[in-house]
C-alpha cells in the first residue's frame, strides 16, 4: 500500500514538473514578445515624432506663403 502511494506522488510530481516547465517556456517567451512589442512602440512613437514636427514644419511654412508681405 505505501509503495503505491509513493509510486502516486512520484507520478504527481512528475506532472508538476511538466507544468512547471511548461510554464517556465511560455514566460520566457511572452517576455521576449513583450520586449519586442516595446521596441516596436518605441519605434512607432519616434516615427510619429517625427511625422509631427515635419507637419508642424510644413503648417508654418504654409503660414509664412499666406501672410501678406508687409
Amino acid at each position: 500500500m505505501a509503495n503505491q502511494n509513493l509510486l502516486g506522488l512520484e507520478s504527481k510530481i512528475d506532472e508538476l514538473l511538466k507544468a512547471y516547465r511548461k510554464l517556465e517556456q511560455e514566460n520566457r517567451l511572452l517576455s521576449a514578445e513583450r520586449e519586442a512589442w516595446k521596441t516596436e512602440r518605441a519605434k512607432l512613437i519616434k516615427q510619429n515624432e517625427l511625422a509631427r514636427s515635419r507637419v508642424e514644419a510644413m503648417i508654418e511654412r504654409l503660414k509664412t506663403m499666406e501672410a501678406p508681405d508687409v
